[in-house]
């Protein structure tokens, strides 16, 4: 099977982010960048929704960000505006922080295996919508968050990096959330450290990485 190799367009990749939420991820995502654990700046910064803590995170930082009002707009049409405003800003890799729109399959197909998302359980477990209170009504004894590949499916892409979380007797849907939270702000810097550095190939659903991203033993940030 062909396979495909991600390699960054310049030495410093670029990173667009585009969110619906409180954007805490991406606020680990730049405190990364700034800190030299990831050789990316954060470029720009796009939201769908004009109070998404996502742009004021980003604008604390200095980053550009914008909200990009879908109203009126097929998916197609909202997708292209996205897809112009980071080719504008020479994206090389798009990373979703809590995006709660459905991208369309000329964006996946624009940015083929340049998207990665977080998901907050173990996938292929509890795709959809409030993953936290599908893992609480399974009772599952372990859930998680993983970093995927963003295909043309939801939820679906070949995985670059999990980590579990136990789901304890006596939790609730906010105390999961908040514990597989606190998982994601580690999870996502070094599951983009290893997708930058790590030169994967996508070979059907599993991500090869061809070299070990440095300093990626270490639990991130």
């Amino acid at each position: 099977m062909e396979s495909e190799t991600f390699t960054g367009s310049t030495p410093l990749s670029r990173i667009g982010v585009i969110s619906s939420g409180r954007g805490e991820n991406l606020r680990y995502i730049i405190k990364a960048t700034r800190s030299g654990y990831l050789r990316a700046e954060v470029v720009l910064v796009l939201a769908n929704q004009p109070d998404a803590g996502a742009l004021r995170i980003a604008r604390e930082f200095g980053v550009p960000a914008e909200f990009i009002d879908p109203t009126g707009l097929s998916r197609e049409d909202y997708d292209r505006l996205l897809i112009k405003k980071l080719d504008d800003a020479r994206v090389d890799l798009v990373v979703l922080t809590g995006y709660m729109r459905i991208l369309s399959p000329e964006f996946v197909r624009h940015y083929r295996n340049r998207i990665l998302n977080i998901h907050p359980a173990l996938l292929p477990s509890f795709r959809g919508v409030d993953a936290f209170q599908q893992a609480l009504d399974y009772g599952v004894r372990w859930t998680g968050t993983t970093i995927h590949i963003v295909d043309e499916e939801v939820d679906h892409g070949p995985i670059v990096y999990q980590v579990p979380v136990p789901v304890k007797p006596d939790d609730t849907h906010e105390s999961l959330k908040a514990r597989i939270q606190r998982a994601e702000y580690r999870a996502y810097p070094k599951a983009i450290k290893m997708f930058l550095e790590g030169r994967p190939r996508i070979e059907g659903r599993r991500v090869v990485f061809e070299r070990q991203a440095s300093d990626c033993n270490s639990a991130g940030p």
